[in-house]
């Protein structure tokens, strides 16, 4: 797994992590060593806190972590970005999704973050829907939403409740770069963390990135095995992407 960096010619390398923290009612500290070990500069979280309390818990977690908290949590109805100080933060807006009465709110934190002087990077996180035609509007609202961010490159993931052989996996990976596809490293499966069985956590990118190696970071120096069953009932997905410099 390459190391953050920043290239003489503006470009610059990015490790984005990918995590469904489930409220974070499991153990913190345990969550808190793996982003460590996995030297993100940027998380899209999922399920983050969103009720009573959740700004102190939420920024609990980007403290013991070494990052800071960028958007996201109640306003966002869950998802949320952390990144490190080495990313300049140009804009952030938090997107919540149409309501469908008895279900769940849901949402997209964004944002549009600079590492060195040239390479700007869009930011979304996501937790889609459980039912399968809501999930589908919503990757296509996903997809509306990396374009509305107005950079040539974007970075957007999160849980899709969805494995890569379903209709809205496709139709978000029609459109953007699965990055574990592109480059396959570490582990697959992200769910349930006990025993992992299949893939809905993933990272996509636009054309133009270049991923470098992307997985669940199993094996990782640093990554306990204990630790991420401890953390939570996901897998986190790590991915090292090349960012040019616009």
């Amino acid at each position: 797994m390459p190391a953050s960096r920043t290239g003489a010619d503006g470009s610059a390398v990015v490790r984005a992590l990918s995590y469904n923290v489930r409220s974070m009612r499991d153990d913190t500290a345990a969550l808190a060593r793996v982003i460590r070990a996995c030297a993100p500069d940027v998380v899209l979280v999922q399920e983050a806190p969103r009720f009573a309390g959740w700004r102190k818990r939420l920024a609990r977690l980007a403290r013991e972590s070494g990052l800071v908290v960028l958007s996201g949590g109640a306003p966002a109805a869950g998802p949320a970005l952390l990144c490190s100080p080495r990313a300049a933060v140009e804009r952030t807006e938090d997107v919540l999704l149409p309501l469908t009465p008895g279900l769940h709110r849901r949402g997209f934190a964004t944002a549009v973050v600079r590492f060195g002087r040239a390479a700007r990077l869009g930011v979304l996180s996501c937790h889609l829907s459980l039912r399968s035609a809501e999930r589908y509007e919503q990757g296509g609202m996903l997809l509306e939403r990396v374009r509305d961010l107005g950079v040539p490159h974007v970075l957007a993931g999160g849980d899709l409740n969805e494995r890569p052989d379903g209709r809205t996996f496709r139709r978000v990976a029609g459109a953007l770069r699965d990055c574990r596809a592109a480059a396959p490293w570490g582990g697959e499966f992200t769910s349930p963390a006990a025993a992992p069985a299949q893939r809905i956590d993933a990272l996509f990118t636009t054309p133009g990135i270049e991923v470098l190696a992307c997985g669940v970071p199993a094996g990782l120096p640093g990554v306990a095995p204990a630790d991420l069953r401890r953390a939570t009932d996901h897998l986190p997905v790590l991915a090292a992407l090349r960012v040019p410099a616009s």
